[in-house]
């Protein structure tokens, strides 16, 4: 090997040697940096009492559980609000009775005669008022709607006059 050579190889594990060192450094911020020279300076951006809170490793477990915690609560709300989508699972060993499709299950409603029933619950609720309504002709008429008005044929001035129980007598 020539002079030429081996400086060459000298040069290149410098180099090498000095990547390296830039290597470490970025991929461990947490270590410090040590220097030789007393007129080298620089400014922390992360412990000046302007920079921004930095979380530490407790509170960012922490964070990381309630997270946890949150997701799994939003997969158990979504299982209970919609129970149409199926269950999952990849244990051969899992098993579950369906009690809505065996054969000795109440029969279901269809979406036609629910709508037909809530129809009629409908009409019938509305058939009681009227019935209230005929009745018991003392309870007033109230509304929301001020341009409505009725006139009382019983209490006008014109009316003819009625007999009282006691002059009927």
């Amino acid at each position: 090997e020539s002079l030429e050579e081996s400086e060459a190889r000298a040069q290149v594990l410098a180099d090498v040697t000095a990547l390296k060192k830039l290597a470490v450094d970025y991929l461990h911020p947490e270590l410090g940096v040590s220097t030789t020279d007393a007129t080298v300076m620089g400014r922390n951006f992360f412990d000046r009492p302007s920079a921004p809170e930095q979380e530490s490793l407790e509170e960012s477990e922490a964070r990381a559980q309630v997270l946890a915690d949150a997701t799994a609560l939003k997969k158990l709300a979504v299982d209970y609000l919609h129970p149409e989508l199926g269950v999952s699972t990849n244990d051969a060993t899992v098993m579950g009775r369906n009690f809505f499709d065996r054969p000795s299950a109440p029969e279901q409603e269809s979406l036609e005669e629910s709508e037909a029933r809530a129809q009629v619950l409908a009409d019938a609720t509305a058939l009681k008022k009227l019935a209230v309504d005929y009745r018991h002709p003392e309870l007033g008429v109230s509304t929301t709607d001020a341009t409505i008005m009725g006139r009382n044929y019983f209490d006008r001035p014109s009316a003819p006059e009625q007999e009282s129980l006691e002059e009927s007598e």
